[in-house]
């Protein structure tokens, strides 16, 4: 049985004391103290002097007043009301190093260089990362799973592959999935704790639909999972569980790799990764629909959010402010459900101004109007209109060129597995097919390519590579070959 990770994690770490700077009352300040520190010894690999690492924390202590020197006495230290700023640094710099953030080997010389816990490098990587996310993505991960389930001769001659090969694409993808969760959540937060118009405005036409709508989200609506999930599950259990076929070459792949092990335990192995791989698909569907929720719910606050700030700031914006304060203090502790009395408000300030006619004559009659001459529309196109226009291009082809289209495309080629194809047998029959010939070609290095291509300036010298004249196109000669 493996050891649990609180057994492996603390016979590593060696010393609880590396958690607790980050729990106490001077967490805040540790925290800049030692992302700096581990910049400073990234930069300086042979170590960082002791006289400047007192520096670098003595700057850092400067922007920290709320820090409380006596907090974290070590055992025999007396508290003291204050300390001079360097003598205050040391005192920080030697908790860290009792705790084992810092490392101070001894040295043959007279000098004392300080090195940065690989292990506090990585945990202060990690809170790097938790602080300043990076944007969500959503890559086609899922969709390459759903093709992979339903390439039947890649199922017949590689399965267990496969499956390997689905299960890390799906983690990935849940990942995926889960970053776009939390993006959503974040800026959810974030628009309500807005409190300009401009900034509202800015949270949902910059943020949320760089990062979000017009990014991982529209790549998610893109992706159709609810109409491939379903079948690629299935393709799980009638074509690899249930084929006796599947399993045996499966089970005999794990046998070879791990000879160790005895042929049940291998398909015992073999059916826990298949349910392993069909529970995850189960799970993108619920985390697409929270995704889905948690959009709308954005949506909705940022409608409601905007038009609240309407209201409050305008030049009145004081006095509604100050009339809800003082009916939050009125109503302080009353409930809707309990009995209570509305306090006397002040009258409001309307004036009396009666209608001569009365309400009718708020009627205004429609009025007809006149057909006026419409005028021409200019024919020149400007510099900023073409500009526009290629930019819509760059996106259009971004949006619609991608791998999966390209392994579309040979998959339409005939042969199986192995076959070499020229370039200038390739079908492209008009300009409108060069769209799959530049998807060809652009992800012909990808990792998740069903084909290598083989170019003839690798063997040619400079000067005498052949050209193959296509459709509105002429290519450089090159070799497909299917995987």
């Amino acid at each position: 049985m493996p050891d649990l990770l609180s057994t492996s994690l603390y016979r590593e770490i060696r010393d609880p004391a590396f958690f607790r700077v980050l729990a106490g009352k001077n967490a805040p300040t540790y925290v800049d103290v030692l992302d700096t520190l581990d910049r400073e010894c990234t930069e300086q690999p042979d170590g960082l002097e002791r006289g400047d690492a007192i520096e670098i924390i003595a700057q850092v202590l400067s922007n920290h007043p709320e820090f409380q020197a006596n907090e974290d006495l070590a055992e025999g230290e007396v508290a003291v009301a204050a300390l001079p700023p360097r003598e205050e640094a040391r005192r920080v710099l030697d908790h860290l190093s009792r705790c084992r953030w810092l490392e101070e080997p001894s040295q043959k010389d007279w000098r004392r260089r300080l090195y940065f816990d690989a292990h506090g490098s990585t945990l202060i990587s990690a809170l790097r990362q938790i602080a300043q996310p990076e944007a969500a993505v959503f890559t086609d991960k899922l969709t390459a799973v759903c093709a992979m389930l339903a390439n039947e001769p890649e199922l017949i001659e590689r399965p267990l592959q496969t499956v390997d090969v689905c299960l890390a694409n799906t983690r990935q993808g849940l990942g995926e999935l889960r970053t776009m969760q939390k993006s959503v959540q974040r800026l959810t937060r974030r628009q309500l704790e807005e409190d300009t118009l401009k900034g509202n405005l800015a949270l949902v036409f910059e943020d949320y639909a760089e990062q979000i709508a017009h990014g991982a989200y529209a790549e998610l609506i893109r992706a159709r999972l609810p109409a491939r999930l379903p079948e690629a599950a299935r393709r799980i259990g009638d074509r690899l569980q249930d084929d006796s076929t599947a399993m045996a070459e499966m089970q005999t792949e794990l046998l070879r790799r791990e000879p160790a092990l005895s042929a049940e335990t291998a398909r015992a192995r073999v059916r826990q990764r298949l349910d392993d791989l069909a529970h995850l698909l189960e799970l993108v569907q619920p985390m697409a629909d929270e995704i889905d929720r948690r959009t709308a719910d954005f949506t909705r606050r940022s409608l409601s959010r905007f038009r609240y700030l309407q209201d409050v700031t305008g030049e009145r914006r004081s006095e509604i402010r100050d009339f809800f304060v003082r009916s939050n203090k009125m109503l302080a502790g009353k409930r809707l459900s309990s009995a209570w009395e509305l306090p006397d408000l002040p009258a409001l300030r309307l004036p009396e101004t009666p209608l001569p006619a009365g309400l009718d004559s708020l009627y205004a009659p429609p009025t007809r109007r006149i057909a006026g001459e419409q005028e021409a529309l200019d024919d020149e196109v400007t510099d900023a209109e073409r500009e526009e226009g290629l930019r819509g291009m760059e996106r259009a082809l971004r949006d619609s060129l991608s791998v999966r289209r390209a392994n579309e495309f040979v998959k339409r080629l005939p042969g199986g597995k192995g076959v070499r194809i020229s370039s200038s047998d390739l079908p492209v029959a008009s300009e409108a097919d060069l769209t799959e010939l530049i998807a060809l070609l652009l992800h012909a290095e990808s990792n998740e390519a069903a084909y290598k291509l083989e170019a003839a300036r690798s063997i040619v010298q400079e000067g005498n590579i052949p050209l193959d004249t296509l459709p509105g196109a002429r290519v450089e000669h090159f070799d497909l070959i299917k995987k």
